[in-house]
């Protein structure tokens, strides 16, 4: 009996781990990201720029970065925080004093845009023009896990400079921020369309 016992276990057993071929490994899970309304305010403040941002991010003086003391007045760090998705766009403006700045300023955003490219799969380059403001734009949409998706210049080529840099605070996944930059993307794109200078 205990012989018949034995084989029954045993032959149950190996019914049990018959080949399953059926099996596929689950795709990678993200959680739900919850958008917020959009809604815009202007910026005020003591900077030569103004525009429109969301509601839902803050701006603040970004006094981490050092700057020399000879650039101190030309120069402003800002950073717009969207504390929601643990991004932030850095921007910095700068007083163009001289063509050979501005051709300094312009050739280390392009730099900058193209540091991306170990990572970036492609980068999308185009020029976005707004005369009635002065407003002449380059903006560099970075595809791949490059650590900043979007990079951008503003300038009224004679004494206006503003650079931006969109990063998140979290390792470089296109896959799992792409809902979330391309929210950010039409909030980048409101704030360039409703720049203006103030001098």
């Amino acid at each position: 009996m205990k012989i018949f016992t034995l084989c029954i276990i045993g032959i149950l057993l190996l019914a049990a781990c018959g080949d399953n071929h059926d099996y596929a490994p689950k795709p990678r899970g993200y959680f739900r990201i919850e958008l917020p309304k959009k809604a815009y305010r202007d910026l005020v403040s003591d900077y030569p720029f103004t525009f429109k941002y969301p509601t839902y991010a803050v701006i603040q003086k970004d006094t981490q970065t050092r700057i020399p003391a000879r650039l101190a007045p030309m120069t402003h760090l800002l950073n717009m925080k969207f504390p929601q998705f643990d991004g932030t766009l850095h921007l910095s403006y700068e007083t163009i004093t001289s063509k050979k700045v501005f051709d300094e300023l312009v050739e280390d955003a392009h730099r900058f845009a193209f540091k991306n490219t170990v990572k970036a799969t492609d980068i999308e380059q185009r020029n976005i023009s707004i005369p009635a403001n002065k407003v002449y734009c380059v903006y560099y949409a970075i595809g791949g896990n490059s650590a900043s998706s979007v990079q951008f210049y503003l300038t009224d080529s004679v004494k206006n400079y503003l650079r931006g840099a969109l990063y998140f605070n979290t390792a470089p996944r296109l896959d799992s921020i792409q809902p979330v930059l391309n929210f950010i993307k039409k909030d980048i794109d409101v704030m360039i369309g409703s720049f203006k200078w103030k001098r």
